[in-house]
């Protein structure tokens, strides 16, 4: 019997899953000694890191606390464990950060504190300048680059008060940042002011928490009580929490939280991460023609989907993939492409016996580079499916996100959808069947001319998605649209950022002044 390559498992996610991380955060006060509490929020974050996770606690007996550990090659218990006892404050800050070391400590004018961000600051460099240029001085660096972290504290120690230097932050940061201070006088929870990263209140009794996800307080024992507005200051003791600024007018909440980032239990704006899923899967199930045997959700965040789509075009769900969890118990990303391509394949698992003779449709969020894709239909026939059917729970990903840290991505033509749009506008197939973005270098085309492909069943639209198809060997591939997206997470459109979409969101420093009352 001939024994299978183990390189040669199947695994769309694999492709599909490209460093598309953010990081996220957890605070929290209470009565008591915090330090377990804040090492469980924390790790309830780490489905958005791989990089970094640190912890600072504060206690009036023993002051400030903090340690950061490397997390690429373990996980976040198992680097924090050993050293909990000593967070033994009675408030605290954790993070889990795909880009720079924190939390940050500061002892300044406006007194002693720690701070962690979710940010993605685009201006770094001219910030930077400018702050040299006034006599500041940047003492850390991450991977001999600038620590964003600290480039926010350092713009906050510019103002007269903690509000006065978050507002500073606020009119600097070309991009986007939300951020947690662990202060003398209790925890100051700041949101981005276009409330592109979430932060979530919870309460209990004698405690508060802030975090990014609420997922970590029902096993903790909050519930969530408020959600932090766009630019909103909130300050969090023991006993309640204390508006310090209101929010912004406007919201531009990020859509991929719902369609990626978040995890199942997770809610934003009171809405409902696995609902989202669900609601966006039953939608394209039920307008589907396609005629398929079984739908399958890649795991993790095609699963929602999946269920959804089962739902709405009346097949069965099964699971033709599974993750491997015992020693793959979150979605652990190396920073090398290759090394990720590698351990996706390990951890997900075909089962050949569900899939042989039918015509399978699989769920899954995205489709970034398509990197390998085009051979992963061949080994699923071979496998035994008779057809291999992609359904996606987003709209084609045509634009870069300036906003998060959405990928690692150096430019846009790391992104399928922009090497298909090239070749399709230079009627150039020479690069179809290569997989990185060498393939399209050349003539840029116009603006105009990519609105188009991302134009909803547009002429160029529909050329695209069936190029993509034809490069990954796929008997068919749909995307969501986006009204579906819209309307799946209940907010209005104008409140929802979806410009990796359609190019539409706000950026300019003008706009970001603007979002007040």
């Amino acid at each position: 019997m001939e024994t299978e390559n183990p390189l040669k498992i199947l695994t769309f996610a694999a492709i599909l899953q490209n460093t598309i991380l953010m990081g996220g955060f957890f605070g929290t006060i209470s009565m008591e000694k915090c330090g377990a509490e804040l090492f469980y929020g924390t790790d309830y974050q780490s489905h958005l890191g791989t990089c970094r996770g640190g912890m600072a606690t504060y206690s009036k007996e023993k002051g400030f606390y903090r340690a950061i550990h490397n997390l690429e090659s373990t996980y976040f218990r198992t680097r924090f464990e050993a050293e909990l006892p000593k967070f033994d404050g009675e408030s605290g800050i954790g993070v889990i950060s795909d880009t720079d070391a924190q939390p940050m400590l500061f002892n300044s004018h406006l007194g002693r504190f720690a701070i962690v961000t979710v940010a993605k600051i685009n201006n770094m460099e001219e910030i930077a300048d400018r702050l040299l240029q006034e006599n500041m001085h940047l003492s850390e660096f991450s991977s001999g680059k600038i620590n964003p972290t600290e480039l926010v504290g350092l713009l906050i120690l510019k103002g007269k008060d903690y509000v006065d230097g978050i507002e500073n932050v606020y009119k600097s940061v070309k991009g986007s940042c939300s951020m947690l201070l662990l202060t003398e006088d209790g925890i100051i929870a700041a949101r981005d002011a276009w409330g592109r990263t979430p932060i979530v209140i919870g309460k209990k009794d004698g405690a508060m928490a802030a975090t990014s996800e609420d997922t970590a307080f029902p096993n903790l024992g909050y519930d969530t009580s408020y959600y932090v507005g766009p630019g909103e200051i909130v300050r969090l003791r023991a006993d309640g929490m204390e508006q310090l600024r209101k929010p912004n007018k406007k919201m531009q909440i990020c859509s991929f939280l719902w369609i990626y980032y978040g995890f199942p239990t997770s809610s934003y704006e009171g809405k409902n991460v696995e609902d989202v899923r669900f609601e966006t899967g039953r939608k394209m199930g039920e307008e589907d023609t396609e005629e398929v045997d079984c739908v399958d959700g890649i795991p993790d965040s095609g699963i929602g989907m999946a269920v959804g789509y089962s739902a709405g075009h009346q097949v069965p769900y099964q699971r033709g993939i599974s993750k491997y969890t015992p020693t793959w118990p979150r979605s652990f990303m190396p920073p090398n492409q290759e090394v990720r391509n590698l351990v996706a394949k390990m951890k997900l698992i075909p089962n050949k016996d569900m899939l042989e003779g039918k015509r399978c449709l699989f769920c899954d969020d995205s489709i970034v580079r398509g990197t390998q894709l085009r051979e992963n239909a061949k080994v699923l026939k071979e496998l035994g499916a008779k057809e291999v059917h992609m359904r996606i729970a987003c709209p084609p990903l045509i634009y870069a996100c300036p906003f998060v840290n959405f990928s690692a991505s150096k430019s846009e033509l790391e992104l399928i959808t922009r090497r298909v749009i090239k070749d399709l506008e230079t009627h150039s197939h020479t690069a179809t069947m290569l997989a990185d973005a060498q393939t399209a270098q050349g003539v840029e085309v116009p603006a105009e001319r990519i609105k188009a492909y991302a134009t909803t069943d547009s002429p160029e639209y529909q050329a695209m998605v069936s190029e993509i198809a034809r490069r990954l060997n796929l008997d068919s591939l749909k995307f969501s649209k986006l009204e579906t997206i819209v309307e799946a997470i209940g907010l209005e459109k104008c409140q929802v950022c979806t410009h990796c979409f359609d190019g539409s969101s706000f950026f300019s420093l003008e706009e970001e002044n603007s979002n007040k009352d």
